[in-house]
């Protein structure tokens, strides 16, 4: 489209003048070909204007690392900024990540990064869910063992009961025996 960079200038200081504190934290806004991608954080609004092609994850990991060093080297006097452009010497780290991040290089490096902070991610999803299974699989393994226990002690109440029926029966015997003999010997002998 005609749109030239003095046309995106312009829109980015409309941009500034229409944040406030209701506006979202982070936020990508398209214009033309190019987007706007910006964060507001400790009250400093980050702004980058990317290609459509431009990585979103990297134009935000851009402005998060540009956040650490600003505030690193300048966070307690932002408050007590009087002029304009007090940070102008803050130009020569940000063009350096500029490049940083535009060498093929640097953003092959950055994408194997966050590829590999997203395999981490996942194997720690993974290993909750591990974890949540093992508590299930414990949960599980618990009830069965308060079962065997119920279980036991049924078994032990069951096993006195028999015994003692058996005892008794015994008993019984034994009596019977001793009734009938003395029966025996009272009708036969006597």
């Amino acid at each position: 489209s005609g749109t030239g960079l003095l046309d995106y200038q312009t829109q980015a200081k409309m941009l500034f003048r229409k944040l406030d504190k209701n506006s979202p934290d982070r936020c990508s806004i398209q214009t033309g070909k190019y987007i706007f991608h910006y964060t507001i954080q400790t009250g400093i609004c980050y702004l980058i204007l990317c290609e459509q092609t431009f990585s979103k994850n990297m134009a935000f990991a851009y402005l998060q690392e540009l956040h650490q060093e600003f505030y690193s080297q300048y966070g307690k006097k932002v408050s007590t900024v009087s002029r304009p452009y007090p940070f102008i010497e803050f130009d020569t780290f940000m063009q350096k990540l500029k490049r940083t991040y535009n060498d093929k290089r640097g953003s092959s490096n950055l994408t194997n990064i966050n590829s590999e902070l997203q395999g981490v991610q996942r194997i720690m999803v993974q290993n909750i869910d591990d974890v949540m299974q093992r508590g299930v699989a414990l949960s599980e393994l618990d009830n069965k063992a308060q079962n065997l226990s119920t279980l036991s002690k049924k078994y032990s109440h069951d096993a006195k009961y028999l015994n003692l029926r058996s005892r008794n029966a015994k008993i019984a015997a034994v009596v019977t025996v001793i009734v009938l003999f003395l029966i025996f010997l009272r009708y036969w002998v006597f």
